[in-house]
């Protein structure tokens, strides 16, 4: 039985949001689905990018392609380092900025927000040109970018940090004191396990950036190459269906944190 007109148009203004929000979604997730598609692929040449066949071969052979394996090891060590230090400086920072007032405060708040908003072509070229003046500029390298990563990952770290921080509520700090535990105590058993889904997200927001980048990494690399850097030389030539397998495996892995973490807030809620 069909629905009558009045009733349709009735339902679609009532579902309208609901509707946008599963376009949105599915014009987002068009392109994963290509990647994850593509892993699989069996191309009859490398330089057109269609499905040919499937195969298997590309996740049985990741590095057939050795210097793609290399680019990718490369991004990984430069990721876990930048997310480490930008995560330690970012979480001390943001603990000064909303604990402890000092002067040029209101300064500081707004300028850790700059590098999030400028260019990324203008914090590339900048950080270049520090490392020029510093006489590094004929050493640019797998240090260089670290730095770089750490200086552009530190301010979503203190953000992403210090807006935990601003909602947590400090009575349960209180509560702790007036129960004679120490700072220590009270900062390792109270304030610590509140904070850290907030530092947990901002880490893994800042090792996405680092594997991510290419601008920034491009002009501070000199001959070291990156992930994104060595996907961007190979388009010229044709991308290997590696560098599909790659993508996919980082989707899995970002899937499965996100699900860890939904499964382990449910359980804490149901006990």
């Amino acid at each position: 039985m069909s629905r009558p007109a009045g009733t349709t148009g009735r339902w679609v203004r009532e579902h309208l949001v609901l509707l946008l929000g599963l376009l949105v979604l599915v014009y987002t997730f068009v392109p994963i689905a290509v990647v994850v598609l593509m892993s699989f692929n069996d191309p009859d040449s490398r330089l057109i990018y269609r499905f040919d066949g499937f195969t298997i071969d590309n996740w049985l052979n990741p590095c057939a392609e050795p210097s793609m394996c290399d680019a990718v090891v490369r991004s990984v060590e430069i990721g876990l380092l930048a997310t480490v230090l930008a995560t330690l400086l970012g979480t001390l920072a943001a603990f000064a900025m909303v604990r402890h007032r000092f002067v040029g405060r209101s300064t500081a708040n707004l300028l850790v927000f700059l590098p999030m908003a400028a260019p990324e072509i203008v914090l590339g070229a900048s950080l270049l040109a520090l490392f020029v003046a510093s006489g590094l500029g004929g050493q640019l390298g797998f240090w260089t970018i670290l730095v770089a990563h750490v200086m552009f990952c530190l301010s979503f770290v203190i953000v992403a940090v210090r807006a935990r921080l601003a909602g947590l509520d400090d009575t349960l700090e209180q509560a702790a004191m007036d129960l004679y535990a120490t700072p220590a105590q009270t900062f390792w058993r109270v304030t610590f396990p509140l904070v850290f889904p907030g530092i947990l997200g901002a880490a893994l927001l800042a090792f996405s950036l680092s594997f991510d980048d290419f601008i920034i990494t491009n002009l501070n690399a000199g001959n070291t190459t990156t992930f994104p850097m060595y996907v961007w030389g190979v388009a010229q030539r044709g991308v290997p269906m590696q560098v599909n397998v790659v993508g996919t495996v980082m989707l899995v892995l970002s899937i499965a944190i996100v699900l860890a973490g939904e499964l382990r807030a449910r359980r804490r809620a149901g006990r």
